[in-house]
C-alpha cells in the first residue's frame, strides 16, 4: 500500500480524564486490576485519536486492525468508582514494528493520586477480509503486519489430554473452553481485553479449586485478593470459537506477602500446541476495615498451603 500524509495535529504527549466502568467495582468501591487495564486502553486509543489515527478510521478508511499486543501495568494505589482517573500517554522508541507507550495515571481527589504506570504495545495488523482499502497513513505504513504474533510461533506436541499435560508436575491449573464472540474483535479474532477476562477468571477457578475461593474467604475472613501488577502479551492469533486451553502456573510465594502465577494459553492445531499468549499476574490479599478502606494482611497457614500447591 502507498502511504498518504495526515494533516491532523499529532502532539508527542497526550492527556485524558477518564472514569472507571461500574462494572469494574466488585467488592465495596474499588475497581479491579481488569478494568483498570481498561483504562490503560482508552488512554492509548485516545492518544491515537489525538494524533488523527482513530482505531475506528484506521480500520473501516485504510483495512487496519489496531491491537495492543502487550500490557505491563503496575498498580500503586486503588482506584474507586467515582475517582477521575487522568492519563498521560507518551509514545516510546521502538526496535520492532509495534508501536510502544508509557501511560501514567492519576486519581485526582484532594490531591492527585499516583495510581498506575503501565507499558503498552500496539500492533497493527491488516484486515484479512479482502474489502477495497485506501493507502495506509504515512506514520504507520512502516508498521504493518499481516498477522499478530512472532514469526515463528512456539509449539508443543498435543497430547490426547492437553489439560493433564500441560500441568503434569506443576503447581497449576488449567481449563479448555470455545472462545464466544463477546471476547473477540474486528469480527473474529480474540482481542486483549478477552484475555485480561481470561487472567481474571483463571484466578477465580484457581483458587476455588484450592479450597480457599474468592467467596469463602470473603465470607469467612473478610479477606480479599488485591493486585499490584499484571501484564499479558499476545503471541499467537486465535480465532472465535477456536477451543483455548488456559494454563494458571504459581511461580512464586514471597514470604507471606504476594504470590506471582504465570497464565499461559494455547491452541491445538494439526497435532500441536500453539501458545498464543502468556502473562503474570501478583496478589496480595486485604482485609475489609469499611466500605472504602483496606489493609493489607499476611498469608495464614490455609491460604499459604493452597497457594504451594498443597490441595485442601
Amino acid at each position: 500500500m502507498n502511504p498518504v500524509v495526515t494533516t491532523a495535529p499529532a502532539p508527542a504527549v497526550t492527556r485524558v480524564e477518564l472514569r472507571p466502568r461500574y462494572e469494574g467495582s466488585n467488592i465495596c468501591t474499588w475497581i479491579g486490576f481488569k478494568h483498570v487495564n481498561y483504562l490503560v486502553e482508552e488512554a492509548v486509543l485516545d492518544h491515537l485519536r489525538q494524533r488523527g489515527l482513530p482505531a475506528g478510521r484506521l480500520y473501516e478508511r485504510h483495512g487496519i486492525c489496531v491491537d495492543l499486543s502487550s500490557i505491563d501495568t503496575r498498580m500503586w494505589t486503588a482506584y474507586h468508582i467515582d475517582d477521575l482517573a487522568v492519563a498521560t500517554v507518551r509514545q516510546l522508541e521502538s526496535e520492532d514494528h509495534r508501536l510502544r507507550f508509557l501511560v501514567e495515571m492519576t486519581a485526582e481527589r484532594e490531591t492527585s493520586v499516583k495510581t498506575v504506570t503501565a507499558r503498552v504495545a500496539v500492533t497493527l495488523r491488516q484486515d484479512p477480509r479482502g474489502f477495497p482499502a485506501e493507502p495506509a497513513p504515512v506514520e504507520v505504513a512502516a508498521n504493518l503486519v499481516p498477522r499478530l504474533g512472532p514469526s515463528a510461533e512456539p509449539t508443543l506436541p498435543a497430547g490426547a489430554d492437553p489439560v493433564a499435560q500441560l500441568t503434569k508436575g506443576h503447581n497449576a491449573f488449567a481449563w479448555s473452553w470455545r472462545i464466544p464472540y463477546p471476547y473477540c474483535h474486528f469480527t473474529e479474532r480474540l482481542q486483549m481485553s478477552g484475555y485480561l477476562r481470561l487472567m481474571e477468571e483463571a484466578v477465580d477457578l484457581f483458587l476455588a479449586d484450592r479450597g480457599v475461593s474468592i467467596h469463602t474467604l470473603l465470607s469467612e475472613q473478610n479477606w480479599i485478593p488485591v493486585v499490584p501488577s499484571s501484564s499479558v502479551e499476545m503471541l499467537a492469533e486465535v480465532g472465535m470459537e477456536e477451543e483455548l486451553i488456559t494454563v494458571f502456573t504459581v511461580e512464586t510465594v514471597f514470604k507471606r506477602l504476594t504470590y506471582t502465577a504465570r497464565m499461559d494459553c494455547y491452541v491445538r492445531r494439526d497435532g500441536v500446541l500453539v501458545k498464543t499468549a502468556t502473562g503474570r499476574i501478583t496478589h496480595g490479599y486485604a482485609v475489609i476495615e469499611n466500605r472504602r478502606d483496606w489493609r493489607q494482611v499476611d498469608f495464614d497457614d490455609r491460604l499459604l498451603t493452597a497457594l504451594r500447591g498443597n490441595q485442601r
